[in-house]
């Protein structure tokens, strides 16, 4: 098996960096018409700057407005715009859905594709991946993709402006990188690219979750205030582009499995992606039996900037026996990525594990708010 590294053809990040899209797709040989897939938001945001950055290059481009669902039938509707456009090439702007759905359409026309996430919330835009989910919100497919984006621009002037919920949010989907890809190494596990992780790919695995650590604090707070702060760009590079080379390049095991499972109880809808990775990674760990202080490590990063760490805080306050076996099964289901681990899991490994993490973090909790000084076990 080979070593196979992906990564986008250019990756551009900084303060109103959507002034210079167009002269970053000239630079990349890209040609009109264009078509921009764009949520609600980001046209509001970028309008404007799009009608004069295009001018200047003289690329056409017609705007869609995004459905707000990554699915099947709103890859159908892109499609059928780009066909009576003409599209050269499709820019993906908003969350990770709509970006999801844009490259999902592109690769279908075979056409390039340009990443311009509006929220630092997932590490989807600089992928080959789409993630396509049903009308209601469950997870249907896990597409692959022939290619990245030959250009992901990131512009932290609109990031900022943000709910920080968003950052937090991203914060949870990196959190899952360096565990995963580590898991990945060890069983010798295929990444998304179908081949073995190279050092380079572990090496930024690793760096994302060491920003995180160190930055993740400070990046909220800025981004509380709307400040854009060296650590707020930092966390959204940890984020954007440290995560999504990471994840693509070393792998995903068990974190994003949960992830996928825990979307078939409804209550869970209302959260995030990254929220619901974070609860992953610890449902993780505990799979994996890892030492106590690293488990509290992830505790402590988690609860300092207010990702969850109890099925609670992700809406399951009660969770009944048949819920819990279905997101269990969903989430060892084949094909998963689950079974990168490098020993075999079981859904009722993964059942208890579980409800094993939801106790730590209650516990983790209590210790914190001073209810107990008991360690935890």
């Amino acid at each position: 098996m080979f070593s196979v590294f992906s990564a986008p053809a250019r990756y551009t990040q900084g303060v109103k960096a959507t002034e210079i899209l167009g002269r970053e797709m000239a630079c990349l040989g890209l040609e009109g018409p264009a078509l921009i897939v764009a949520g609600k938001s980001a046209v509001a945001q970028l309008f404007d700057t799009w009608k004069q950055t295009l001018a200047e290059v003289s690329l056409s481009y017609s705007i869609h407005n995004f459905g707000g669902e990554s699915s099947l039938a709103e890859i159908l509707y892109i499609r059928r715009a780009a066909e009576a456009l003409s599209a050269r090439v499709i820019i993906g702007a908003g969350g990770g859905k709509a970006l999801d759905a844009a490259r999902a359409c592109a690769a279908e026309l075979n056409l390039p594709f340009v990443s311009c996430p509006t929220l630092a919330s997932t590490d989807a835009p600089c992928s080959a991946v789409s993630i396509i989910y049903t009308e209601t919100g469950m997870v249907a497919e896990v597409r692959i993709l022939p290619c990245n984006p030959v250009l992901v621009l990131v512009d932290t002037q609109v990031i900022v402006q943000a709910p920080p919920r968003f950052l937090i949010s991203g914060m949870g989907d990196a959190l899952a990188t360096w565990f995963e890809a580590r898991a990945c190494a060890a069983a010798n596990a295929k990444n998304l690219r179908g081949g073995r992780s190279t050092r380079s790919a572990l090496a930024l695995a690793e760096l994302c979750y060491r920003t995180l650590l160190k930055d993740g604090v400070a990046a909220i707070e800025a981004a509380a205030t709307r400040k854009i702060t060296p650590a707020f760009e930092r966390i959204v590079e940890a984020n954007t582009l440290l995560s999504g080379l990471g994840f693509e390049s070393s792998g995903l095991a068990a974190a994003h499995s949960i992830h996928n499972g825990l979307t078939v109880a409804p209550q869970t809808r209302a959260f995030y992606h990254g929220e619901k990775v974070a609860f992953g990674t610890l449902v993780q760990l505990v799979l994996e039996e890892s030492r106590l202080p690293e488990i509290e490590e992830v505790l402590d990063f988690c609860s300092r900037v207010g990702l969850p760490v109890t099925l609670a805080q992700i809406g399951l306050q009660e969770l009944p026996m048949e819920i819990l076996e279905k997101i269990a099964a969903r989430a060892t289901q084949p094909g998963e990525s689950i079974h990168n681990e490098p020993f075999e899991v079981s859904s009722a490994q993964v059942t208890g594990a579980i409800l094993k993490a939801d106790e730590l973090g209650r516990s983790w909790q209590d210790r914190r708010h001073g209810a107990s000084r008991k360690p935890l076990s």
